[in-house]
């Protein structure tokens, strides 16, 4: 494990970063009182100091509690809309690539349909249409098309396998399509679906930050993109309060290198291709 460590380098580096922000984010919740992350709790516009490592905000919170407090809340909405477009895009897809047929044509087209669609767009419409959010119902919203990718690459991956010869002799036993998929075809591509999960993580973060900037994430809650809506609704930058959005730049780029050199990492894992010799 050591040996191949070494060799995979964006493995080590992506977790390591994801590391360092759970040891943050684990400390800082001991440490750092994060009702301090709410209005109004301390002084206004106070740059790095003793007492506010990471300053205050024009709302009178204290930065650091809002990066330990925000910062799980953003990785939730990752992973709530992460796991629910992964799991329904592998259940889609298997069933299209294993099934063929109408269910495959059905599947495909409705899958590259919504993909040609600006899912930027569609998410600030649903937003919109709902109105103030919360932490969960950002997720669920983000989650809507977080499953059309999920489903295309995933297909594409079963089609290399359903013909191999170990599905043919499952099929000649007399094993049903179910049990093939969750028996033989699954187990193999395990990694590649972790590399695929990590990835639709990055992807809803980045879109749930894309909605919150625009001021469409759930108001009350202390997470990253909410974070960056208040730095560009009070123009913070043009005033010179470096050290507002210096905060959650710094965390948000730690949180998707981490998940890009994991995903790199896994994907090496996953593709034989890649891997290099020892």
């Amino acid at each position: 494990m050591l040996r191949y460590l070494r060799r995979n380098v964006s493995l080590v580096v992506g977790l390591v970063l994801l590391g360092i922000l759970v040891l943050f984010m684990v400390v800082g919740a001991f440490v750092v009182d994060t009702d301090n992350a709410q209005a109004l709790s301390v002084p206004v516009l106070l740059p790095p100091s003793w007492d506010y490592p990471f300053g205050t905000d024009r709302q009178g919170r204290d930065l650091l509690a809002v990066m330990v407090a925000g910062t799980p809340l953003t990785l939730r909405i990752g992973f709530i809309a992460g796991f629910i477009g992964v799991g329904v895009g592998a259940a889609l897809a298997f069933t299209a690539a294993y099934y063929g047929g109408v269910v495959d044509t059905v599947i495909r087209s409705v899958a590259d349909i919504g993909l040609t669609i600006p899912g930027l767009l569609v998410l600030i419409i649903i937003a919109v249409s709902l109105g103030s959010l919360t932490v969960n119902q950002m997720a669920i919203v983000v989650s809507l098309l977080a499953w059309l990718n999920p489903t295309r690459t995933i297909r594409s991956q079963v089609l290399t396998l359903r013909e191999r010869g170990y599905v043919e002799i499952a099929r000649l036993n007399g094993m049903t399509g179910p049990a093939i998929i969750f028996t033989e075809l699954m187990p193999n591509l395990l990694p590649y679906l972790a590399a695929t999960l990590v990835s639709s993580v990055s992807a809803a973060i980045l879109a749930s930050i894309g909605l919150e900037v625009l001021g469409l994430g759930p108001i009350e809650a202390p997470t990253l993109g909410m974070t960056l809506y208040w730095v560009n609704f009070n123009a913070a930058i043009i005033n010179g309060w470096w050290w507002w959005w210096t905060a959650p730049l710094v965390v948000i780029v730690m949180v998707f290198l981490g998940l890009f050199f994991l995903t790199v990492g896994l994907d090496e894992i996953a593709n034989p291709r890649l891997r290099r010799s020892v």
